[in-house]
């Protein structure tokens, strides 16, 4: 193989003044200084192009997409929202709804105004009020009474929970349901928020069921009486609440049985629960 010819590129139009090294072949292969040779053998130039890092969305970018128009709710009641569409379609419910039409209105009529506008104001801040303080607890409301009474301050959050659900929206259904623990509340405040439950979600949704089951499982024998028979229409009304907090009433007993050293319930399969005297 010939040795390569050099040449020292020059910044003048023309060749003249550059300093040529020539091997005795024609055909040598010319290399200018400042090149490299690439893995193929062809020539490259300096060195790479440094990669441009990502650009940041900021909230002025969010800020300056076009604005969606929310109907909220039917008849005399109904309410127009505005929202920005970079923050809207964050919810995939929105995304699909907004890339299907180019329409830049979308009717949601069968939703709660407040639990939207708590959705609203989690999309643009990471919370909804009342906020979620450091040590546990939820900072005051003004416009509510220390302890729920009616479940109006459990079913805020049970309709933000659902309508997260729908909005597909899993941090803010988190949010939601770790608020609602945090309330003081009465017995029928607690039976209005479990009709809510047992009416709203589905049956496989044990995040929220099971709880209060758990709930009314451990306290049924006090709270029942507290409730003045709507813990009986509970029941009849949503038969899946009652079968829920009876297995959670079964489940505990069992478990108090095994601790105690006695017999499962294996152990009484064949036995009568009632005894006869002989000879009759």
């Amino acid at each position: 193989m010939a040795d390569p010819e050099v040449r020292l590129r020059g910044s003048g139009p023309a060749d003249e003044g550059d300093v040529e090294m020539q091997g005795g072949d024609e055909s040598a292969e010319v290399i200018e200084v400042g090149e490299t040779m690439g893995e193929d053998g062809a020539a490259e130039g300096g060195a790479a192009e440094e990669e441009k890092p990502a650009q940041r969305v900021t909230f002025v970018d969010y800020l300056k997409s076009p604005m969606i128009e929310l109907l909220i709710g039917n008849g005399d009641a109904q309410t127009q929202l505005t929202a920005h569409k970079a923050l809207l379609i964050k919810s995939p419910f929105f995304g699909q709804k907004l890339s299907a039409s180019e329409s830049s209105r979308i009717e949601l009529l069968d939703d709660d105004l407040d639990a939207m506008s708590c959705f609203l104001e989690y999309l643009y801040t990471g919370e909804y009020f009342p906020h979620k303080l450091a040590g546990g607890t939820l900072e005051a409301d003004p416009s509510a009474p220390k302890t729920d009474s009616t479940g109006d301050q459990l079913l805020k959050h049970a309709k933000v929970y659902t309508l997260a659900e729908k909005l597909e929206m899993p941090s803010l259904k988190s949010l939601s349901h770790s608020k609602i623990h945090l309330i003081n509340s009465t017995a029928p405040a607690e039976l209005a928020y479990a009709r809510y439950v047992y009416s709203h979600t589905n049956r496989t949704d044990l995040t929220i069921r099971k709880p209060v089951a758990s709930f009314w499982g451990q306290r049924s024998h006090v709270l029942r009486h507290q409730t003045e028979g709507t813990f009986r229409d509970m029941c009849m009304d949503f038969p899946e609440f009652a079968f829920d907090v009876l297995s959670f009433v079964l489940d505990a007993e069992e478990k108090r049985a095994q601790k105690k050293g006695g017999a499962g319930p294996e152990d009484d399969v064949g036995k009568s629960a009632r005894k006869r005297a002989r000879g009759l």
